[in-house]
């Protein structure tokens, strides 16, 4: 097979994708890698040339690497993930209503265009978590406790721009699980929340539970996505879903190079288009045997990182 992978350059050293790439590329596949931040990109010819079996996204938020895999779903080529559901993840605002509308155990949450307009937040909704729409990795986080402290905020979040979402503070111990889906299969690890640096708390894998499997795996089926995270917190209530991405690293998954690299090439021979359904009942019963299987991938597991040339349109790793 023949994939391109569009990688942006914040992701150019990172084990993933480039394990992955390096995975497909023993395997005898052929991949081309496109930055498209340093790259000149043919919208109108290249795009739609059909050389390629699938396209695969690792970039940044508000990277210009979303729009050129959009126009290669126009064209209709097979995208991993599907384009129309990255978008709907990407942004955060979006994001949550059409999981609350899914039924999907996600806080209540409000947007603002301006830092300012916050200020109608109701003060029963604090302590509030507020970041960025189009925000990833935890950038942007902030616990604001009172609406005085709202307005102490106020001069610093209008200087990073952009559109803000807030949610009422789910109560937790201080770690959150992160759920990875990777070829129909569910993977969780506890980590350290990001708002709440206590060096003492270490990535890990974790048993998953019947109730938060079968939430992760519904996400996939609201959101249309097939590799995907998400972020859980045992709050008080029950879970709650307060983030979802699209191709996240997979971190402390056993062998997660060879696995993604098997899904994508699944995708790439079906046509990609999104989980058909909801999940069986049955995947919620043998996730946490998957799940719980050791302390992480075996010494040597997966492919060693592949550092890649320099970004060229059309460059093959061989």
């Amino acid at each position: 097979m023949r994939l391109c992978f569009l990688v942006e350059e914040h992701y150019r050293r990172d084990g993933m994708p480039n394990e992955v790439i390096g995975q497909l590329t023993a395997w005898g596949h052929r991949v081309d890698v496109v930055r498209p931040g340093g790259s000149l990109l043919d919208m109108t010819g290249g795009v739609g040339s059909g050389a390629h079996d699938a396209w695969v996204l690792k970039t940044v938020s508000g990277g210009p690497g979303l729009v050129l895999l959009e126009a290669a779903a126009a064209a209709g080529m097979t995208t991993v993930n599907d384009a129309r559901s990255i978008r709907g993840v990407r942004d955060k605002a979006l994001a949550a209503a059409l999981g609350r509308a899914a039924g999907l155990p996600v806080p209540a949450t409000y947007a603002a265009a301006r830092p300012e307009l916050l200020r109608e937040v109701p003060a029963a909704r604090y302590p509030l978590v507020v970041k960025p729409a189009d925000g990833s990795s935890g950038r942007g986080v902030r616990l604001v406790s009172s609406p005085e402290r709202l307005e102490a905020l106020l001069p610093e979040l209008a200087a990073e721009g952009g559109m803000l979402i807030a949610q009422p503070y789910v109560p937790n111990s201080g770690s959150d699980i992160k759920v990875y889906a990777v070829g129909g299969e569910l993977f969780a690890t506890e980590r350290r929340s990001p708002l709440h640096p206590d060096p003492a708390v270490r990535e890990r894998p974790v048993p998953l539970s019947a109730e938060v499997a079968a939430i992760a795996a519904r996400v996939g089926a609201v959101y249309g996505l097939d590799l995907y995270g998400v972020d859980v917190l045992l709050g008080p209530d029950g879970p709650a879903v307060v983030d979802v991405n699209d191709f996240p690293s997979f971190r402390q998954v056993p062998d997660a190079a060879a696995r993604v690299a098997r899904a994508v090439l699944g995708l790439a021979r079906r046509g990609g288009g999104g989980p058909a359904g909801p999940p069986p009942p049955a995947l919620a019963r043998t996730v946490p045997a998957v799940a719980g299987a050791g302390a992480g991938p075996p010494a040597g597991a997966g492919a060693p990182a592949l550092a890649l040339p320099a970004p060229r349109t059309g460059e093959a790793a061989r």
